[in-house]
């Protein structure tokens, strides 16, 4: 009898690890990878595997990760940054994935773009899943999931995100299964390199708002992301990046002016300062205004990089033997892409 129960347990036991592992599989294979197609949604995840020994931290959205060039900074100031970015980052995100790079390094600065301002509300999933699947568990990740969700999203789908992902059984291709366990680099630092050349052929129109006003949530989490810089001692810096869409509207820009007034942070519109930063929106956009190819990158971080680094007092990094070999390296693969350009 005592027999018969010990196989029945042993039985049972090995039965449920069976259920765990084929659960595991089955959620390694149906996430989405994010490889050839929406490259963004592999940005956040890629942080843990980079050094922990930057200077600079970027926080925010797209027009972090494809308007700043942490090679072009390196090579040009020997400053070491990381752009934790991601799609439609709202500003309540960008806040939580600072707290939680906190954890790893304590930058001498935090650049954060402030085009994120314009929501007050979770908006859309999809945009969602490329931020916080992405991010490790931590207390941070749980705050954010609750931040974020929808109406129709449950926190439990982001515990286990086989409850979100198990119809994509008939979307499945080899790079599903080439990708399950380990995924190959698509950032550079976090920024998503962009050959294409499309310029600007139209400004946009700039439709009137009703309220031009920030929410509060928006200013709530502002207001914490200044504070969290204040605790730990890092030079918090505002930025709008220098693209044409969405509309930055004038209104709005009183508005950010005025809170780095007051909270005594530096902010720099670079839509003002298209001709000295060298930018032609006609040839350095590959979105037609969109977003900045990689050259209209390097131009922009030229020319901010001289800016974080009389701001922020950075050093140069460039003969630091413990850091080299990590930017030689991702040097010769930036290069390597940036060179398969017609």
């Amino acid at each position: 009898m005592v027999r018969s129960k010990i196989k029945t347990l042993g039985i049972v036991a090995v039965l449920m690890v069976l259920s765990v592992l084929a659960l595991y599989f089955a959620q390694a294979l149906l996430m989405p990878k994010y490889m050839s197609n929406v490259k963004e949604g592999a940005l956040i995840a890629e942080y843990y595997k980079a050094p922990k020994n930057n200077d600079v931290i970027f926080i925010g959205d797209c027009e972090v990760y494809e308007n700043i060039s942490p090679v072009t900074l390196w090579q040009e100031y020997g400053i070491t940054s990381y752009i934790r970015g991601s799609a439609q980052q709202l500003i309540w995100q960008s806040y939580y994935l600072l707290e939680e790079t906190l954890r790893y390094e304590t930058p001498k600065a935090v650049v954060f773009n402030v085009l994120s301002m314009k929501y007050n509300e979770p908006q859309n999933e999809a945009y969602n899943r490329m931020t916080l699947d992405g991010m490790k568990w931590s207390d941070s990740k749980a705050a954010s999931i609750r931040a974020s969700m929808t109406e129709k999203e449950s926190f439990i789908s982001y515990v286990f995100p086989l409850l979100r992902f198990h119809s994509r059984w008939s979307a499945l291709t080899k790079e599903d299964f080439r990708y399950m366990f380990s995924k190959d680099m698509v950032s550079y630092n976090g920024y998503l390199l962009q050959t294409e050349r499309k310029g600007v052929t139209t400004q946009p129109r700039k439709t009137p708002l009703a309220d031009y006003s920030f929410g509060e949530n928006a200013w709530y989490y502002l207001d914490k992301i200044t504070q969290l810089c204040k605790e730990k001692n890092i030079r918090l810096v505002l930025m709008k990046a220098p693209t044409i869409y969405p509309v930055w509207y004038d209104e709005w820009e009183e508005q950010i002016k005025d809170y780095a007034t007051q909270n005594d942070l530096p902010y720099y519109n670079f839509l003002e300062s298209m001709q000295e930063s060298g930018i032609d929106l006609t040839t350095d956009t590959y979105d037609a205004g969109l977003h900045l190819n990689v050259w209209g990158a390097e131009k922009l971080s030229c020319y901010f990089g001289q800016i974080l680094r009389t701001e922020c007092d950075l050093p140069d990094h460039r003969q630091d033997s413990a850091v080299l070999s990590y930017w030689q390296e991702m040097e010769e693969r930036y290069e390597a892409e940036k060179g398969t350009a017609d």
